[in-house]
């Protein structure tokens, strides 16, 4: 899944050279920006923390880039984890005890935070506390432990799995969008400029119209036209260039791979193009529900080539015309 924004461990490197180092290299989002701006400011006018801060979006738009911004710009270190990573109340307890004061912890994929982490967030967060149960039953004992000033900032692409009260529990909320085609091109001409790459404006634009609307997909693409320009070419990415390298990578001029294809083919060929529900769907492709829903649909629904209705997935017109069908008569397509 080449143009998949979840990040790989191939774009690791990447996005540590690639990572912007202050909100002017930091390439749209400026609403957002503009709001954190203020946020950071009236902190340190107060000697204050920062709000805790829930980002949420789509993967790959530069949610952690965000996080890492706001630590250079209130002049503090900041902790890594994601959902997953913390298992146990010890696991938070041990992250929570050993931050210092100003400290930001940022979490990523936090929508998979079991409940009982949740629940032990809410004191840490509202009031710097850390409650902690030892022992079971009736000699059961509380021990509340006093926590440094810090900040969490937390990433999801799906607020809707965070429970109400955790969310209540932000300052500041904030969705990034897609990015707009103009935008990307101007990331691609930054990371280009980083890597030493010599790309043309055709190619750039070209590069940017398949790169799904999303940062990390245009600088992986980047990298893989690249390899292919430096091994059958001359190192400078063409036109030519990068209409060969999509080409061998099955990436059409929407920025849709293969499995996009699959995903639409079946709602139109096997579902009659829809409503179809999210489990068939997947059955039908062979992809995880979790995977469409974060991966490939939101894309897919922003471009407009599937509609979810109460009912389920329907193919839109334009998914039919760019699969060459021809879309049913007028009034049978929701």
């Amino acid at each position: 899944m080449i143009t998949a924004p979840k990040q790989k461990n191939e774009d690791k490197n990447l996005d540590l050279t690639l990572r912007p180092q202050k909100w002017d290299e930091y390439i749209g989002q400026k609403n957002i920006k503009d709001n954190l701006k203020i946020l950071i400011q009236a902190a340190a006018q107060r000697g204050q923390p920062i709000e805790h801060v829930l980002l949420y979006g789509p993967a790959g738009l530069g949610k952690t880039s965000l996080a890492h911004l706001i630590a250079r710009e209130m002049n503090t270190n900041i902790r890594v984890t994601s959902g997953p990573a913390i298992e146990r109340v010890g696991d938070l307890a041990s992250i929570l005890t050993n931050l210092m004061p100003n400290d930001i912890l940022f979490v990523d994929e936090a929508h998979r935070l079991n409940k009982m982490i949740e629940e032990v967030l809410y004191p840490a967060m509202e009031s710097r506390t850390l409650d902690i149960i030892i022992g079971k039953g009736p000699s059961a004992k509380t021990i509340q432990l006093d926590l440094p000033p810090f900040t969490l900032i937390a990433a999801t692409t799906r607020i809707g799995l965070l429970s109400g009260p955790l969310r209540s529990r932000f300052g500041g909320i904030f969705r990034l969008d897609f990015y707009k085609e103009e935008d990307i091109q101007k990331i691609l001409e930054r990371s280009a400029s980083l890597l030493r790459i010599t790309l043309e404006p055709e190619a750039k634009k070209l590069i940017a119209k398949s790169s799904r609307f999303t940062p990390r997909v245009a600088n992986r693409l980047l990298k893989r036209v690249r390899d292919w320009a430096e091994v059958h070419g001359t190192g400078v990415i063409t036109t030519e260039a990068a209409n060969k390298a999509l080409a061998l990578l099955e990436i059409d001029e929407q920025g849709l791979e293969p499995t996009d294809r699959k995903i639409i083919d079946a709602i139109i060929k096997k579902f009659h193009g829809g409503p179809v529900g999210l489990q068939a769907l997947a059955a039908a492709t062979s992809e995880e529900e979790e995977t469409i829903i974060e991966v490939y649909e939101p894309y897919l629904m922003q471009i407009g080539f599937i509609e979810r209705t109460p009912r389920g997935r329907v193919a839109t017109h334009m998914a039919y015309n760019h699969l060459g069908l021809v879309p049913p008569a007028q009034g049978q397509l929701v």
